[in-house]
């Protein structure tokens, strides 16, 4: 089977949890010129009145520097792939099964079907998984 797995930085910025926040940073984003493949956004359940939201990719000097100022950081401790591919049931279990079996221990994940295709944002503990994630995907 075809995939293309890569390893991805995940770009994240703290926001007010308040309307209108994200779509603020989001519209910041996007005036930079991004092209965002993923956002995520959730509450800090330890923090009231405030959130993250997680995005990728920031591509280029001028993304970056734009993300920066809006107050987005490369995450240091999400080590992450992204896995694409023709989708076909079960290949989300599969692709789990084989990385559990590789010894890749999850973070979390976060996965999706559009058309044909699935796409799947893996997240493991460091960097060194990513590589034996990536090794083992790219053997299947």
């Amino acid at each position: 089977m075809y995939l293309d797995v890569e390893r991805i930085d995940v770009w994240a910025a703290p926001i007010r949890d308040e309307r209108g926040a994200l779509a603020s940073l989001l519209k910041g984003l996007h005036k930079a010129g991004t092209d965002l493949q993923f956002i995520i956004a959730r509450r800090s359940p330890d923090k009231p009145g405030t959130g993250v939201v997680f995005v990728t990719p920031l591509v280029g000097e001028g993304e970056i520097r734009a993300a920066s100022a809006l107050g987005f950081n490369v995450t240091q401790s999400l080590h992450s792939i992204r896995v694409r591919g023709q989708d076909r049931a079960g290949i989300v279990a599969d692709l789990m099964l084989a990385l559990a079996e590789g010894g890749i221990s999850l973070r979390g994940l976060a996965a999706s079907v559009v058309g044909s295709q699935f796409i799947a944002y893996v997240g493991v503990d460091s960097a060194e998984d990513v590589t034996a994630a990536i090794d083992i995907l790219g053997r299947l």
